[in-house]
């Protein structure tokens, strides 16, 4: 995830570097408040935020609660987390609704920051919130604006206000004037409006966007920023806070941005909450704000909470709770895997939930690394399976395994590997629902916990054996065991590389009379 990833890369290292020393001298703090004052620079947080900071920090680091630290360098990483939360606003503020309804919600900004795809988003969001609202179309200024917010519209289930076509047609005060009128004859609670934007700020902008306020009186008005335009954030947010003034701020393209500086600025130096913040082109891809999560994303330290969030949303608590008994009871399925797996996908990007955990900076590359579309086909091999498949994998022999493949667009090791990680996972997922703990593939068996037993070690080995003698007449089956046999030898030698610095496979693994002296050692 992009997000704030390089201030989160620059912040983790200058912090991680204090964690060896037991004690911090005045130099260590200074170090590193330099180092942190880089960082937040690079990250084109805005210059005044910057000094205001590293001064907040470097006095609460020389302080007695860190000199009289069991840990010193953690309680510097605490300091840093709330000094960043202080920043980023503090606390959450949600939608202040009126009173007596229709609430107004005006959105302001620049061409281009994305206030239209916000108002689908906000729009859809307060659907889910059981609210009624209606989006107007007051932006008639730009081509096509009108149309591009009834297709948004459109695709949040949300009805638009539009009386005038717009392309510098019609007067955009009227329009909305006419709007609030229209939402209360029709009972709608949420009025949406979306204002035209300039390239730049200039007069003319401030003006209208000026009198559409005056018109409504909304009751909140958001300022729409691009999270990528860097230093010119704060400008062009005081800007807008001195002609139209605004309640609340919402950052879009925020996972484009692998700065962030903008949210470490606006806040701070406009003294308005950040509400809102847009992760994704998705109408579903919009955050509430919260500063003390953000706080803990920026230090890799996760979002566990808000993960949680989103789990909740995606997962049907009665459908878990059929599918962990089912789990328990030996009749998982593949018809059930499938069934996870969309729900898994109904959670919103698989990249950004994993990004999400704590130290999963440290993997980034591995992460963007990662397909998401690698669940995509193994849903297209499922769904090529019979329903008596999907119930009983094992009556899959090697024609209905190549009439799935092409079924599906994959190849026959392609469902051969599906079918060998699902009998893997199911039986994992059966030991930890009964209570043990699973045999993790390559990582052989855990001690103490009853694995490795004597007998079912030597008929594994036995069963091995026979497997590297015998080959399958089936011809898919014996290209599965060739792929096997091919992957076996390079498992060895990764092995001997973590453990014995490089050594080639074969030497320097222990003979079975040390592995004996081992097993014995660890009591089993």
């Amino acid at each position: 995830m992009a997000m704030f990833g390089n201030l989160s890369d620059r912040l983790a290292q200058t912090l991680g570097s204090l964690r060896s020393k037991g004690k911090l001298t005045a130099a260590d703090v200074d170090g590193t408040v330099r180092e942190i004052r880089r960082a937040l620079l690079d990250a084109d947080v805005a210059l005044p935020v910057v000094k205001e900071f590293t001064a907040h920090v470097r006095e609460r680091a020389l302080g007695d609660e860190v000199n009289q630290a069991l840990n010193p360098a953690q309680q510097v990483v605490q300091i840093v987390n709330d000094e960043l939360i202080g920043i980023l606003g503090g606390q959450v503020r949600p939608i202040e609704f009126a009173k007596q309804p229709p609430t107004v919600i005006m959105l302001a900004g620049l061409q281009g920051a994305g206030k239209t795809t916000l108002a689908g988003k906000l729009a859809k969001r307060l659907v889910g919130e059981r609210h009624t609202p209606i989006l107007v179309a007051a932006d008639l200024q730009r081509p096509n604006a009108v149309t591009q917010l009834q297709v948004v519209g459109e695709q949040a289930g949300v009805p638009v206000f539009a009386p005038e076509p717009g392309n510098g047609v019609g007067d955009p005060v009227r329009v909305a004037k006419d709007a609030v009128r229209y939402a209360r004859d029709k009972q709608h609670d949420v009025v949406i409006i979306d204002t035209a934007g300039r390239l730049g700020v200039d007069a003319e902008l401030m003006k209208q966007a000026a009198n559409i306020r005056r018109a409504t009186n909304p009751d909140e008005v958001l300022f729409v920023i691009d999270a990528m335009i860097g230093q010119d954030a704060v400008a062009t947010a005081k800007a807008f806070q001195e002609g139209v003034d605004f309640t609340g701020v919402v950052l879009s393209k925020l996972d484009g941005d692998a700065r962030g500086g903008a949210a470490l600025s606006v806040a701070h130096v406009t003294g308005r909450p950040i509400m809102f913040a847009s992760t994704g082109e998705g109408l579903d891809e919009l955050e509430v704000f919260h500063p003390d999560r953000m706080a803990s994303r920026i230090l890799d330290m996760g979002d566990i909470l808000s993960l949680i969030e989103q789990a909740q949303a995606a997962f049907d608590e009665d459908e878990a709770r059929k599918v962990a008994e089912k789990i328990a009871s030996d009749q998982f399925t593949l018809d059930d895997f499938l069934t996870q797996m969309q729900q898994l996908r109904k959670g919103g990007s698989l990249k950004k939930m994993l990004g999400m955990l704590p130290g999963m900076g440290q993997m980034r590359e591995a992460l963007d690394s990662f397909d998401e579309r690698e669940i995509v086909r193994t849903e297209a091999i499922i769904q090529s399976m019979t329903p008596a498949e999907r119930q009983n994998p094992k009556i899959l022999n090697g024609s209905r395994r190549l009439r799935i493949a092409r079924g599906s667009g994959r190849t026959v090791n392609d469902v051969n590997e599906l079918v060998k990680r699902f009998e893997q996972a199911a039986k994992m997922m059966k030991t930890v629902a009964r209570g043990g703990v699973p045999q993790v593939p390559g990582m052989g068996p855990m001690g103490g916990i009853g694995a490795g037993k004597g007998k079912s070690a030597a008929k594994a080995k036995a069963k091995a054996k026979s497997q590297g003698r015998a080959r399958s007449g089936n011809p898919a089956k014996r290209q599965q065991q060739e792929l096997e046999e091919r992957t076996a030898t390079p498992a060895a030698a990764g092995f001997g590389s973590a453990f014995g610095a490089g050594a080639k496979a074969g030497q320097g693994q222990p003979s079975e009379d040390e592995l004996a002296q081992l097993q014995k050692f660890l009591g089993k």
